[in-house]
């Protein structure tokens, strides 16, 4: 039986953050190899997936010690837009808060797929600024399909990628060629 544009759909968005984690995983295993121990995946953990992380990145610090730093993993193909998709209702119907509100994770990884590009964005400076400056930002919404027929809306906002970059310290921005993980434009560094 031939797939109706929802299952296409829904098949293509589970695509974009596989590959948005697979990335990921490159990123860390091959840029940041000398701290990377490993990186383990949660994606699927019910445990883990309250608190909206998809990866446990474990790493020998500057100080010799060994770290878990929690990531969420961000897959997006519309890096054309000049814009981070940051959603703030994940489900209207149910009224779910969105993962830029409430993931425990230190880090998201925002991955622009197509172009093999990463944005890294510290939570800890990331989600007090864009709180304080919510409204300024333009609201959409996006329909999600999760199987028979059904599908959920989800809300965010529209947060200029330049925006960010110049008003939040500590992102590190990185693309992809031949292989390897190019710095592109440190943030504040």
């Amino acid at each position: 039986m031939p797939k109706t544009l929802k299952q296409h759909s829904m098949e293509y968005t589970t695509a974009v953050g596989k590959t948005a984690v697979s990335l990921t995983r490159h990123f860390l295993t091959h840029h940041w190899v000398d701290y990377t121990v490993s990186v383990h995946s949660v994606e699927d953990d019910p445990a883990y997936q309250q608190h909206d992380i998809d990866l446990l990145w474990s790493i020998v610090d500057g100080n010799g010690r060994l770290r878990i730093i929690p990531l969420e993993i961000k897959g997006d193909k519309n890096h054309h837009t000049g814009n981070f998709f940051f959603e703030t209702v994940s489900n209207m119907s149910k009224g779910t808060a969105g993962c830029i509100l409430y993931t425990k994770a230190h880090w998201i990884f925002y991955v622009f797929v197509e172009i093999e590009e990463i944005y890294c964005l510290p939570m800890d400076v990331v989600y007090p600024w864009f709180t304080e400056h919510l409204e300024a930002f333009r609201v959409v919404e996006t329909s999600t399909p999760v199987g028979k027929g059904e599908n959920y809306v989800t809300n965010g906002r529209l947060v200029p990628i330049t925006t960010l970059l110049e008003e939040v310290e500590g992102i590190r921005h990185y693309q992809k060629t031949n292989d390897i993980w190019v710095q592109k434009s440190p943030s504040h560094e």
